[in-house]
């Protein structure tokens, strides 16, 4: 079965992000966090992770600015809920960690992060690293998830990923 969205991976990224899965809007449109009410694409800019403010249609370009993209779940699309756990592929994502070794590693949204890492977990810096990158957990961008935003973990993370 093809991939619902494409990787973004490349040699030698600062940042990955990993999403549970292909928003419906997304997997239509064929680009990530294409939604209408996703903050994805501004929070990167706001945070100073983008010098530019990128189009969800761009997202080829994030290699340019040191980033990539990948999910958890590459072969369904929809809410969380609708997506569920039994078709992620916690190796999958280990794997291109390992591959790909970025010096950060950031899952946008608790579902991902609880699937690969396997245990429960809260917002920002990981006690962990996955492989030779440091695993973050940021606040879902999603307009559904908007009752659980804060931009303060992205910011703590750009902190970190820019050295500022």
């Amino acid at each position: 079965m093809d991939d619902i969205l494409p990787d973004v991976l490349a040699p030698d990224l600062r940042l990955v992000f990993c999403g549970n899965a292909a928003g419906k809007v997304s997997a239509r449109r064929g680009a990530p966090f294409a939604g209408p009410g996703n903050y994805f694409w501004p929070v990167l800019h706001e945070v100073g992770l983008t010098p530019v403010l990128l189009a969800p249609a761009e997202f080829r370009r994030l290699p340019e600015f040191g980033l990539g993209l990948t999910d958890a779940c590459k072969s369904r699309f929809g809410s969380d809920a609708e997506v569920g756990t039994g078709d992620h592929d916690p190796e999958r994502v280990r794997r291109s960690v390992h591959t790909f070794a970025p010096e950060h590693f950031a899952f946008v949204g608790k579902q991902a992060a609880r699937i690969v890492l396997g245990r429960p977990v809260d917002y920002g810096r990981q006690p962990e690293q996955l492989g030779d990158s440091q695993a973050w957990v940021m606040p879902s961008t999603s307009g559904l998830a908007r009752r659980f935003w804060s931009v303060e973990p992205w910011r703590q993370l750009a902190d970190a990923v820019t050295g500022t």
